[in-house]
């Protein structure tokens, strides 16, 4: 977990204390009044409890990671996390194993209330300000580029083209020059520990091929010799993406080049518990009298099975078969002359009445929660599609089958975001595709929550592109 310097860090801890001090001594002034005496030796148990897991729970949720190039939406995740966690552990601490707690359970929301408020806006602002001091020259890292070619090049632009990052390139040093250096080349790599130095440099940064490796360990004894932090751009950089990720495997480095919060295993257990819990009571209270109905408007509409069965494609594109009711004509034909898939457009002949109406309150998928029972989907996640359009689009569509690296789901992403149905359009396909895997690199249960209920409005209103 990288922290930026002990100074940086210590800082931040302290204007957090600060916060949680203030935050303690308003709530408790506001339901007990001026007069009470705040500094007593519970009151002062009580806060050095606060800082401690505040600590602990802060750098186990990354909170105090360097965030220089990244958006304030991080921090504020972390931020967020850590207010739970800490709003937790204090509400079971307090109410289980003291006997005699004296303030209120309001004393505990308002405290968490007030708590995520003044560090989110005293974080905000901070950042606000390390940017603009930033954009003015100030609070500014020195950094040494080793190598001219396209990786070197185009990680000067990143730096020089975003201020707020906060990075200076002090010169380049390369076996050869570059006519695009503007007088930026410095020297050779046989020069670097007098052009170490001669010039105010905090990090070198390598951003060599793997043909001129040879020369990297001159580059790391030369670079720590001088006390400076090397940082090694790797070569495959150009497939990486923004959730890439590093970790020891032994002594060696793996890099991951696209990575989920869905590879943590605890997190696939929770989101599937989640998801059992709420499938249960949806059965409890809903669904054993809401599937019965349903069928028989479906029979009474149409002659067939009141369920539609298809296979599909679920995670690591293993097939399963797919719950769905029945709303078109039964035994419809579903491969057109071509051998193309025929999807359900609108007012397509094969729907019937009662299938209209399930298409477009989505009540047509609920048969899906005894997939998710079962397993073989979740309540959020990608779409699977039928066989013949799967096989279609996994040759024509970039990173289609990144998908399937998750149970696909009831709803989705894209579902929510309006790509949902028919995919006639060019390019429509592609956006699902991005949407899903937006999800995916992007996942929290919040986000779950979030497409939840946005699924729900959706059913009440009706969607436009369902039919």
């Amino acid at each position: 977990m990288k922290t930026g310097t002990p100074i940086n860090f210590l800082a931040r801890l302290l204007i957090d204390y600060l916060v949680l001090l203030l935050a303690f001594l308003c709530i408790y002034h506001y339901i007990f009044g001026l007069r009470s005496v705040f500094f007593s030796l519970f009151n002062l148990l009580l806060f050095s409890i606060s800082i401690t897991s505040w600590t602990i729970i802060g750098m186990s949720v990354h909170l105090y990671e360097e965030f220089r190039t990244r958006s304030f939406a991080y921090e504020f995740i972390a931020i967020l996390k850590t207010t739970l966690l800490h709003t937790c552990f204090f509400t079971f601490l307090f109410f289980y194993c003291f006997k005699h707690y004296p303030y209120p359970r309001t004393f505990t929301l308002l405290h968490a209330l007030l708590i995520f408020t003044g560090i989110t806006v005293i974080k905000f602002i901070v950042k606000q300000s390390l940017l603009r001091l930033r954009s003015n020259g100030y609070n500014i890292k020195n950094v040494l580029i080793i190598g001219t070619g396209d990786t070197g090049m185009k990680f000067y632009n990143t730096i020089t083209s975003n201020d707020h990052f906060g990075y200076r390139c002090i010169g380049f040093i390369d076996e050869q020059t570059n006519p695009y250096l503007n007088g930026q080349y410095l020297g050779k790599i046989s020069d670097l520990s007098r052009i170490l130095e001669d010039h105010e440099i905090d990090d070198v940064i390598v951003a060599l091929p793997e043909t001129q490796n040879t020369e990297m360990e001159k580059i790391i004894i030369a670079s720590e010799k001088e006390a400076k932090r090397v940082r090694i751009i790797a070569d495959c950089h150009r497939f990486c993406t923004s959730t890439a990720s590093m970790n020891l495997f032994g002594t060696f480095p793996l890099l991951t080049i696209r990575t989920s919060p869905l590879d943590d295993p605890a997190k696939q257990r929770f989101k599937r518990i989640f998801e059992l819990c709420l499938t249960t009571i949806l059965f409890i209270t809903v669904f054993w009298w809401l599937f019965p109905f349903i069928g028989l408007l479906i029979k009474l509409s149409s002659p067939g099975p009141i369920l539609f069965k298809q296979e599909r494609q679920g995670l690591n594109n293993k097939k399963i078969t797919c719950y769905k009711f029945r709303s078109m004509i039964s035994n419809s034909a579903t491969i057109n002359t071509n051998g193309q898939y025929l999807q359900a457009t609108l007012n397509d002949s094969r729907v019937t009445p009662t299938g209209r109406f399930l298409r477009k309150t989505n009540l047509d998928e609920l048969p899906q929660f005894f997939n998710v029972l079962m397993g073989d989907m979740a309540l959020v996640g990608p779409r699977p599609h039928p066989i013949p359009l799967h096989q279609e689009s996994k040759n024509t569509i970039q990173n289609y089958m990144l998908r399937h690296v998750v149970k696909p789901g009831i709803t989705g992403w894209a579902q929510v975001n309006g790509y949902r149905g028919e995919t006639k359009i060019e390019g429509q396909m592609q956006k699902r595709v991005d949407f899903d895997l937006w999800y995916i690199e992007n996942y929290s249960i919040w986000l779950d929550c979030q497409i939840i209920f946005q699924t729900l409005m959706n059913m009440i209103k009706g969607d436009k592109n369902a039919y």
